[in-house]
């Protein structure tokens, strides 16, 4: 008997996992596929940021996500001298997103966690030792055929399938779709460690970048005793032989000993720049790594493939409930694919700053971005260098806003406080700082995209307003987080998306009205 579900998500690492749970709270019917049964118990992915946080929020996994994780250390760049020149960090509280906005985190445990959390939502099922070997897509099912590890065949018909398998993806092959290769490719040796107290003492107390031609490398500050150490493979060595456990403490050694640390992995990998040609094939989608791969300078690798599903969940329901058509779903390939094209473009300039081997040329890389900042080394914010949505499901009316992430503020709740998706929840949203600018509006459209209207009073303003307020929830902010970037954007309202992206802002009700409007059309 052939079974059949809403959409099925092939691959349960961190992307379709996290896609697993997103379709959970939301009620899809989802088949999630996986021929590994358990969790590769090696870290791998290293970073994550606040938006990638906030996502975990929504599915109720925070708590459970932020004990195996740690505040990113600021990176330093020293170069061909061993001056500084260049340092990225993190904005200082109070955190736009709610979240430190950069963390660490130790992969193993918080994988488990986002496949534990996935077989709770009673729509969701889990098939783990079942591989995807075929694919045949009609016009309103998408028919998969599964082999279990014990050489079972069984079939399913989904309605979408969204292939989160990884870099040797099998349904970017089954849809015969091809990397676009964006010109970046080094061999580097990747080496995790466990270090004892004594060789933790004796290590940076930050993060490091050594941008020094004889051998480029990268000191990373995991969670706990994880240290993490990225080398170049130099030009004539054999990435395989750099792999043996003796070359490994020897490339270590003006750092740590064996008897200070113990080796916990080693692998060595051509850093890459490719993005997929198509990220839609018809009922087909790909995300994560099976979509592109990204030099991993600032840790955004697992970022993006989260935020591929966060974007796509969200429209996949919408149109198998009727709500919005087909079209819709272009708009992820649109979004997500000018995303990452334009973070992988600042990435590769990060690492032809690492990357340099000509002694001369480094030189004047250390002369050019010394005089560039005055001869003074300022820290700039790591989230400063990701884009916002430049195209897809936005305002036509243009403002420096759109594309944005909307803040998350700390707002008063009952004795203490609590983040403002808890309380307002993450599908459309209209957020203001005034209610006189939403009174009248239409409740029809309101109701026909789900939108709630939001309130954000500033502390120093509010009069025990919280509840409800002319039809909007009404909160109290207490770290001037929204009121802020209110008055950045000179704007009243933004229209916020269920994965926090703003659509539009305006300045008045007739603006408003007409951004409804603008949205209702671009969904229908």
């Amino acid at each position: 008997m052939t079974e059949s579900v809403d959409v099925a998500v092939i691959g349960f690492g961190p992307a379709g996992a996290t896609c697993a749970n997103l379709l959970g709270k939301l009620g899809v019917r989802t088949l999630v596929v996986d021929k590994s049964r358990t969790v590769y118990d090696m870290p791998r992915a290293f970073a994550i940021d606040h938006e990638i946080m906030r996502v975990f929020q929504d599915i109720g996994l925070a708590d459970a996500i932020a004990r195996h994780t740690r505040p990113f250390t600021p990176s330093e760049y020293y170069g061909v001298e061993g001056q500084l020149i260049k340092r990225l960090g993190s904005v200082p509280p109070p955190y736009p997103l709610g979240w430190p906005p950069n963390l660490v985190f130790s992969q193993p445990p918080v994988e488990a966690a986002l496949r534990a959390h996935a077989a709770t939502w009673p729509s969701v099922t889990v098939a783990l030792g079942d591989e995807l070997v075929g694919l045949a897509q009609a016009r309103d099912h998408v028919t998969l055929e599964l082999r279990g590890d014990n050489g079972r065949m069984r079939t399913v018909e989904a309605r979408y399938v969204v292939g989160c398998d990884g870099a040797w993806s099998t349904v970017r092959t089954l849809l015969g779709v091809q990397y676009v290769d964006l010109e970046f490719d080094e061999p580097w040796l990747v080496v995790d460690l466990r270090v004892s107290e004594r060789g933790l003492a004796r290590l940076p107390e930050v993060s490091i970048q050594y941008c020094d031609p004889a051998r480029p490398a990268t000191f990373l500050i995991g969670p706990a005793d994880h240290r993490r150490w990225e080398i170049m493979v130099m030009p004539g060595e054999d990435r395989r032989e750099m792999e043996k456990e003796e070359n490994v403490w020897r490339l270590l050694s003006r750092w740590i000993s064996p008897e200070d640390a113990v080796l916990w992995r080693r692998a060595s990998y051509q850093f890459h720049a490719l993005v997929a040609g198509e990220w839609h094939n018809g009922r087909a989608f790909i995300a994560g790594d099976a979509a592109h791969q990204q030099p991993p300078f600032m840790g955004q690798g697992m970022c993006q493939g989260v935020r591929d599903v966060v974007n796509l969940t969200w429209k996949l329901e919408r149109v198998l409930r009727g709500k919005s058509g087909d079209a819709l779903l272009d708009t992820y390939a649109s979004e997500r694919r000018e995303h990452v094209k334009r973070l992988t473009t600042v990435i590769k300039g990060i690492g032809r700053v690492i990357c340099e081997r000509d002694p001369q040329a480094a030189r004047a890389r250390d002369e050019r971005m010394l005089a560039e900042s005055g001869g003074k080394v300022i820290t700039q914010a790591r989230q400063d260098l990701i884009p916002p949505l430049s195209c897809g499901l936005l305002s036509p009316s243009s403002h420096a806003a759109n594309g944005t992430i909307f803040p998350q503020p700390r707002i008063r709740h009952g004795a203490g406080t609590a983040l403002l998706d808890t309380i307002a929840g993450t599908g459309f949203r209209i957020v203001t700082n005034d209610t006189s600018i939403a009174a009248g509006l239409c409740d029809a459209t309101r109701a026909q995209l789900d939108m709630k209207m939001v309130h954000v009073v500033a502390n120093a303003n509010a009069e025990d307003g919280d509840g409800e307020t002319n039809g909007a929830i009404s909160v109290t902010e207490v770290e001037g987080v929204v009121a802020r970037w209110f008055q950045c954007h000179q704007c009243s309202a933004a229209i916020v998306r269920p994965d926090h992206y703003v659509f539009g802002v305006a300045t008045n009700r007739d603006e408003l009205e007409r951004q409804i409007e603008a949205l209702s059309a671009a969904l229908a």
